[in-house]
This record gives structure tokens, sequence and C-alpha cells, in this order.
């Protein structure tokens, strides 16, 4: 049976000499794996539309049993510049290996999609890529089931008065409550009102944003420390985006 479907490439992975393994995150399938035969040659119409963050139509067909064969494609956006640009590819690739980790197989994500697709392209023209990659895990982890409350105090609901984000708690502790959790990690009053706004923007509505180093530094520390209690999954991508930062600093 050959099936049509929209579609942007999250992961390959070589199969013997000529042959890829490609992970597809569908508009009308969710995610899929499909076998691009001979995408590895070098004169094969499949190569170019088989690289990573690359949107296009995809023809595949589907047997009795086994993985899908991907017959044809057309690309509808490359996205050359994100696998030409080292720190945009590990931005990029930190993003769909967290999407990849975070979904199953076949389970149509709308949302997901219509995330990644705006996230990968606002990406390409330009926009801060820690705050594109912070609205992007706080909305995963929310389609996810794991939203934490940032309106207002987790245990007793005062608002304006964050001092603290409680990872164990799920949210916001205020100065009255903040003994409750004494793991909780410390925010200023900037970093609380960004995170507020960061888990109702959309990425499409990045513009230009310019936040002290302190600020990007708790938000950093408390999204990571609450994906990794939720999540909890090494990511390879996310181990070398780390080096890079590093190397950036040390230079």
């Amino acid at each position: 049976m050959l099936a049509k479907c929209e579609g942007i490439v999250i992961r390959t992975r070589d199969y013997g000499e000529s042959h890829k393994v490609v992970t597809l995150f569908t508009q009308e399938q969710g995610k899929i794996a499909v076998m691009a035969r001979g995408a590895k040659k070098t004169k094969s119409r499949l190569g170019a539309v088989t690289q990573p963050f690359t949107s296009g139509w995809f023809l595949c067909f589907s047997g009795s049993s086994g993985m899908a064969t991907l017959s044809q494609a057309e690309i509808q956006r490359a996205r050359y510049s994100l696998r030409s640009d080292l720190t945009l590819t590990a931005v990029a690739a930190y993003m769909t290996e967290l999407l990849d980790r975070l979904t199953e197989e076949r389970e149509v994500q709308p949302v997901l999609y219509s995330l990644l697709e705006t996230t990968l392209d606002m990406l390409e023209e330009g926009a801060d890529p820690d705050i594109l990659t912070h609205i992007f895990e706080l909305k995963v982890l929310e389609v996810g089931g794991y939203r934490p409350r940032l309106d207002g105090c987790v245990h007793c609901g005062a608002v304006d008065r964050s001092v603290r984000f409680s990872v164990a708690m799920g949210g916001f502790l205020c100065l009255d409550c903040s003994h409750r959790d004494r793991q909780a990690i410390a925010i200023s009053a900037a970093t609380a009102r960004v995170l507020k706004l960061l888990q109702r923007m959309t990425p499409d509505r990045v513009g230009e944003v310019d936040l002290k180093a302190e600020t990007r530094t708790q938000l950093e520390k408390v999204i990571r420390a609450f994906l990794d209690e939720y999540v909890g999954q090494s990511l390879k991508s996310r181990d070398f985006l780390d080096r890079m930062k590093r190397d950036w600093r040390d230079e």
C-alpha cells in the first residue's frame, strides 16, 4: 500500500553500504521509520531529501509486515543552513532527539509537528537559539503531561512572589513557602517573568531578545533540572551541545 505524508527528517542511520533508515516526524502518521534504499549513493534521488531537518512530501510503500520503504520524495524546505553551521546543527539535533525520545511511533501529534516545523524555521532565520530551545523544551514537556506550575506558588498559590523553583514540587515557591523544598533553585524576579513568558509564547513570536547572562544561566538550570527529573534520559546531542558551550566560554 502506498501512502503519502508530509514530514520532517528527525533522524537517520546507515543501513549497509548504500541504504538509510530514516525517521520521519509526519503530520498524518506521527513518527515513522522508513527504509530509503540507495540513499547513500552519490546520484541517489533520495539523498538530499533524507538529510536531517529537511521538510518534504514522502511517498512510502508498506507491505504486510516489516518497515515501510520510501519510494519517492519531494523537498519542501531543505534547511541547508542548519547543517552547514555547527552551532545550529547542534541545537537542531538536540531538539529533534528530544522529540524523538518523548514520542511514540505512529502517535499523531499535530501540535508537536507544527512546533517542530516553526522552531526549525525560526532557528534558520536567525532567532535566538537559547530562547527557541527553551520554548521547544517547555512545549514538548507540556504535550507529554509535564507542565510546571508557573502562574503562582505551587504550594499556596501566591502570585508575583516567586523566589525559587522546586523541581520536586513542579513549580515556583514563594518566599513564605521556600522552606518546603531545601533543594529548590534560587531564581531572580526576571527569570521568573521570562519563564512564564516562554511557557505561553510560540516560536514564531520570538523577536529580539536581550537577556542578562544571569537570567540565561538560571533559565537553563531550571529547565534542565526539570527535564532530568521527569524525562530522565541521557541525550547524546545535549552532551555535544554542552561541550560546545564550554568551549565557547573558554575561548
